[in-house]
């Protein structure tokens, strides 16, 4: 497969895989566990989430970049930056932010430490991985050919 083709298939199997997460994985727990235990389960399949969206977003980000110094390149004024380049890059902010930034944060909230609540916290948390479902959808939408100007 060239660049090209990973490119575009990247971004829907990061879509497909956060939607999982948000949609089936996180709430079934919920429905059969009791509510440590379903919190214990979840927290683990957010993280996996969180570490292979390091690993995809970098690997996107950095086909994004390929293609962008291709067009700087080939066409005279084009810019080494790029809209998939800024999606990519608005999507592993969200990451490291809502997940590695806050998670440490909702562990003390727990413990009855730091200055915002559990519920604060995992509601910015949600809010995060929400906008990086919309970055990587649009980032998937552009990769699919419907956006192709950037």
């Amino acid at each position: 497969m060239t660049l090209e083709h990973w490119r575009r298939l990247l971004p829907g199997l990061w879509l497909g895989w956060l939607l999982c997460v948000a949609i089936v994985a996180t709430p079934a727990p919920f429905a059969l566990l009791e509510r440590a235990e379903a919190g214990r389960v979840v927290a683990r399949m957010l993280a996996v989430e969180a570490h292979s969206a390091l690993l995809i977003g970098a690997l996107l980000l950095g086909l994004e970049r390929v293609m962008a110094k291709r067009r700087f390149d080939a066409v005279e004024g084009a810019s080494q930056f790029s809209l998939g380049m800024a999606l990519a890059a608005g999507a592993l902010f969200c990451t490291v932010a809502g997940y590695f930034g806050l998670q440490p944060m909702m562990a003390a909230a727990r413990t009855g430490q730091g200055s915002f609540s559990f519920g604060q916290l995992h509601a910015a948390s949600a809010a995060f991985y929400g906008l990086k479902v919309v970055l990587v959808a649009a980032l998937a939408w552009r990769a699919a050919g419907a956006g192709r100007s950037g």
